[in-house]
């Protein structure tokens, strides 16, 4: 049964059922209704409770069947036990979506997953859409529309603004709010999903990208259910131009035991989101801290695709740790024309004029230097960031109103600029500066991450268009993981190129094909139970004469049968030795939330002891993958570093392409793929797998 589009309606409801309702205002079903009567929602509250004819002052009903109209969205708050019956007795109604308090489900595994499954069921059979269970709810801060229980609502109003948060958590969700509140960020709407039995993470995103009121948007997850959707509902919002900032907790070990065990969820490979996230153009926060800051600057509605940052300081101190945090994050902090540099000397001969601009704190003896300093940045510079550090200095009374003047006209002759200032001083001098169009920082390092996010937005809201995956003909796996020889052939017919090799069974058959390539040859037992062979000694390279052809056959046999005993031995390998070329790996593992994912980094030490690889979502075309490949740490040894002959570049792009068009064409059988090594061979020679590893589920059928 196709599920039915998430309705803006949960967003923005005409009237709202609450059952559970309690005429206390301090419990759980009570809160929605005291809060959305204190902010003056303007919709209709129908409250559900059997036992009063009244809830708050309002007319209440015993049952849903006797709610005077169909509820646009519903309120559940009662126990577990009962929630089945009110979700049916909803949906029969025609309520369009509820927004499910109720713990007891998935969360708690044993019989709440069965449960949920029938919660789920009943809201598929009747078209209406869920959020949670065991959710916290939603707030629309601009309509007034309260579907939540969290205590920070009885805190009083929430600013509104143009930030939306969605998080899995409820908790950590309204503690996002209250942080959001200290740091002055207004918010459009929260939405806290539960456990996401129906309405996903990324159903809610789409919701907000579609939102006018919202401008930016804070995501705090523990995992993801659905991949493909969060996937493009973040792609919608690039397009939208609407940033996202992503806490994706679980990096570790312990700490993705415990998103799984909080939200039943499915956490990824840590590396693979971070791939994706970057691939999509959504800056990852490290924590709350980041997150709040770079959402607040991103309200600014500036993001410079060639982000370069200018720095006027009155500490050479501060130039050097804002130097630091650029060069770690890849900020560019070019220097002032040469020209620019001589005129700002004779305006103040023991200013450092390079980038940053050290003023000294001369400038609280002459305020009139700050705007020809400032101004000459921005338009001599040509900075699309500029970060000026006053600190204290700056909120002083004698020198606030003069620095905020100064800079402001500045800002109104450039106002595609971002400005940030590091200031320290009272809430309301700094407020002051933030209303004239400066967003201030209380630290450099962190004003730095910020802006630097800014142009991360802006490169991904520029980027163009990129070429199409290959085609690739439909990919018939077989019952079981295939041998290398069958491997190969399997990526042939991709147009994937490998060393030229023949199978052997005899010995004298690994002869005749060693003779035809032209010694010396490499051997490699055939089995489709070994299949990480140089791990038994199972590859022999150089071998040089016929003799040794016959030696190798015997040798390779004896080691597999005493490795691996009962292994299917289908004979050897035999396979020209290639030389000349750059040793790289290739690779695809199955993400159980993304799907199919590829790898690509140097061979040998690289990537087992420096794991100098880079990872993309699959398919991509031919330019991204030579994006990936030209990315890597050790891609010099591919360019020609040190006299080295050029790679061909152009055919390692175009396997690594069809071997991601190939892991997609294969579908969910398919778990993993290794090339190693691929010999990228001198420019216009292509590049060749010599090593060839699929690792399929297997068929029901398929047997040893």
């Amino acid at each position: 049964m196709t599920t039915p589009v998430l309705p803006d309606i949960l967003l923005n409801p005409r009237s709202v059922a609450v059952i559970g309702a309690s005429d206390d205002p301090a419990r759980i079903g009570g809160r929605p209704i005291a809060a959305m009567l204190q902010l003056g929602f303007a919709g209709r509250i129908l409250p559900v409770n059997p036992n009063r004819r009244e809830v708050q002052g309002l007319p209440a009903y015993p049952a849903v069947a006797d709610l005077p109209e169909v509820p646009d969205v519903a309120i559940v708050a009662v126990p577990a036990a009962q929630v089945l019956d009110v979700v049916t007795a909803l949906g029969e109604r025609g309520t369009r979506a509820a927004i499910l308090f109720s713990a007891g489900f998935a969360e708690v595994g044993g019989d709440g997953v069965a449960r949920q499954d029938e919660l789920l069921a009943v809201a598929r059979r009747t078209g209406m859409r869920l959020l949670g269970p065991n959710a916290l709810g939603l707030i629309n801060v601009h309509s007034g529309f309260v579907g939540s229980f969290a205590s920070s609502i009885a805190l009083g109003p929430v600013r509104a603004g143009g930030v939306g948060i969605v998080s899995q958590s409820g908790a950590y969700g309204g503690h996002l709010v209250m942080a959001a509140q200290a740091a002055d960020i207004g918010l459009s709407s929260i939405v806290m999903t539960g456990n996401e039995a129906d309405i996903s993470l990324g159903e809610v995103v789409r919701l907000l990208v579609e939102d006018p009121r919202t401008g930016v948007i804070a995501l705090y997850s523990e995992g993801i259910h659905d991949g493909d959707g969060l996937v493009a509902a973040l792609q919608a919002a690039r397009q939208a131009r609407k940033p996202v900032v992503m806490m994706k907790v679980g990096r570790s070990e312990v700490g993705g035991a415990a998103a799984r065990s909080h939200t039943a969820s499915i956490a990824g490979d840590d590396a693979v989101v971070d791939t994706v996230l970057a691939e999509l153009g959504v800056v990852r926060a490290r924590s709350t801290e980041e997150m709040l800051d770079i959402v607040r600057l991103a309200t600014r509605g500036i993001y410079p695709a060639d982000n370069t940052l200018g720095v006027i300081t009155v500490s050479g101190g501060a130039g050097v740790i804002v130097s630091d945090a650029a060069e770690e994050l890849g900020l560019p902090m070019p220097a002032m024309p040469a020209a620019t540099q001589a005129r700002l000397l004779e305006l103040l001969p023991i200013c450092a004029p390079r980038n940053p601009v050290d003023t000294t704190a001369q400038f609280v003896n002459d305020l009139s230097l700050i705007r020809p300093f400032t101004e000459a940045m921005v338009s001599d510079g040509g900075y699309r960031s500029v970060l000026g550090f006053f600190t204290y200095a700056g909120a002083t009374p004698a020198v606030a109103p003069t620095l905020r003047e100064q800079l402001s006209r500045v800002r109104e002759r450039y106002p595609d600029r971002l400005y940030v200032l590091v200031l320290q001083g009272p809430r309301e001098v700094l407020r002051t500066y933030e209303e004239a169009g400066f967003t201030v920082f209380e630290d450099p390092t962190r004003a730095v991450t910020a802006i630097a996010a800014m142009g991360r937005f802006g490169r991904a809201f520029a980027a163009r268009d990129v070429l199409p995956p290959p085609a690739v003909r439909a990919v018939s796996l077989p019952a079981a993981t295939p041998s290398e020889a069958q491997a190969k052939q399997i990526l042939a017919e991709a147009g994937i190129a490998c060393v030229p090799e023949r199978a052997c069974e005899l010995a004298e058959s690994a002869v005749l094909a060693a003779r035809e390539f032209g010694f010396p040859v490499v051997l490699k037992i055939l089995s489709p139970d070994i299949l990480h062979k140089s791990e038994i000694g199972g590859v022999l390279l150089d071998v040089r004469d016929e003799d040794a052809v016959r030696e190798g056959f015997a040798i390779l046999t004896a080691r597999a049968r005493q490795a691996v005993p009962g292994a299917r031995i289908e004979g050897v390998l035999v396979a020209r030795q290639v030389s000349g070329g750059v040793e790289c790996i290739m690779g695809i593992k199955r993400d159980p939330v993304f799907g199919p994912i590829a790898m690509f980094g140097l061979g040998g030490v690289f990537v087992e002891v420096l794991r100098d690889v880079v990872f993309h979502r699959c398919p991509f075309g031919e330019d991204v993958a030579e994006k990936l490949i030209r990315s890597i740490r050790g891609a010099p040894l591919l360019l020609g570093a040190r006299g080295r002959p050029v790679a061909d570049i152009a055919a390692l792009a175009s396997t690594l392409s069809r071997l991601s068009a190939f892991a997609v064409a294969a579908g969910p059988r398919l778990q993993a793929v290794d090339l190693n090594p691929v010999f990228a061979m001198p420019a216009g020679q292509g590049a060749f797998a010599a090593d060839a590893v699929i690792e399929v589920d297997p068929l029901p059928s398929a047997s040893r």
